[in-house]
């Protein structure tokens, strides 16, 4: 069963032939899948705007990796994203076009696979929870983000995220790896604030997350 999703017959306001991906306002491409997809949307490209933690340039590169590996895996520029566990959601889920300078960018699979899993998760954690990413995690945290809300303090009600990524797998693959991230997280409760950990697989797509 293919992900993506079914984007005939948009809405009569649109101009006939009109194309979401080659639009410059996001507002319109926004609108167009809301309408056509019936689907919570987010972008990808909403990462290029930056948050306390994340600059706009890293951002970007979180953006064109998770791009990459959507459409390595014959995915749309708007694909289903599935979001289970802590979360139960169905998102029309927007990357930007891909071009030979992008692929090469970030020829690496694994590497592609993790920054492109963090791309999706932070755009979608952060879509569900209302909360921004205040800071990279240190190595020895065991999680790769903090999270908090967008005005108060570094320790303010902040939230640590861990992120793991899959490019093709089973159930089996993402129950396990998911267990992993858990176990891991666990080895750090010296932090008494919660923590989400997002497995992001990019062939269905899905996200599973939990919290603890």
């Amino acid at each position: 069963m293919t992900a993506c999703v079914d984007i005939g017959g948009a809405p009569s306001h649109f101009p006939s032939g009109w194309n979401p991906a080659a639009s410059a306002v996001p507002k319109e491409r926004t609108a167009w899948m809301r309408e056509t997809t019936g689907r919570r949307t987010i972008s990808l490209s909403s990462l290029l705007e930056g948050m306390p933690g994340l600059t706009p340039a890293l951002g970007g590169s979180l953006a064109e990796a998770a791009a990459v590996c959507l459409e390595e895996q014959g995915h749309g520029v708007v694909v289903a994203l599935t979001v289970e566990g802590h979360f139960d959601e169905a998102f029309a889920l927007e990357r930007s076009l891909v071009d030979e300078q992008m692929r090469s960018s970030h020829y690496h699979q694994e590497t592609a696979t993790e920054n492109g899993a963090c791309g999706v998760a932070l755009a979608a954690v952060c879509d569900l929870t209302g909360l921004t990413v205040l800071r990279q995690a240190s190595r020895w945290t065991g999680v790769d983000y903090w999270l908090g809300p967008k005005e108060g303090g570094f320790f303010s009600a902040s939230t640590r995220l861990e992120v793991s990524g899959i490019r093709r797998g089973g159930e089996t693959t993402i129950r396990a790896r998911l267990r992993q991230k858990v176990e891991q997280t666990k080895k750090w409760e010296r932090h008494s604030s919660p923590a989400l950990i997002a497995v992001v697989e990019f062939s269905r797509p899905v996200m599973r997350i939990t919290k603890r």
